[in-house]
């Protein structure tokens, strides 16, 4: 069986998209940290990417906004 196939069949028998274990991965990183420094330098995603992320794990703590 190839790679792709299994890990397709092990996605669809636990009813994720590999983008939403990504996302969860992300958020989950944007909790534990509060960093949005971090989660571009972890995950290669553009700053404000990282800010949303960091608002959405932490919508008590206003960020800054980056121009």
């Amino acid at each position: 069986m190839p790679l792709y196939t299994g890990m397709r069949t092990a996605f669809d028998q636990i009813g994720l998209l590999p983008r939403q274990l990504w996302t969860n991965r992300v958020l989950d990183e944007a909790r534990e940290t509060a960093d949005p420094i971090c989660l571009v330098r972890l995950f290669g995603i553009h700053p404000r990417i990282a800010v949303k992320y960091v608002q959405t794990a932490h919508p008590d703590k206003a960020l800054p906004r980056i121009r």
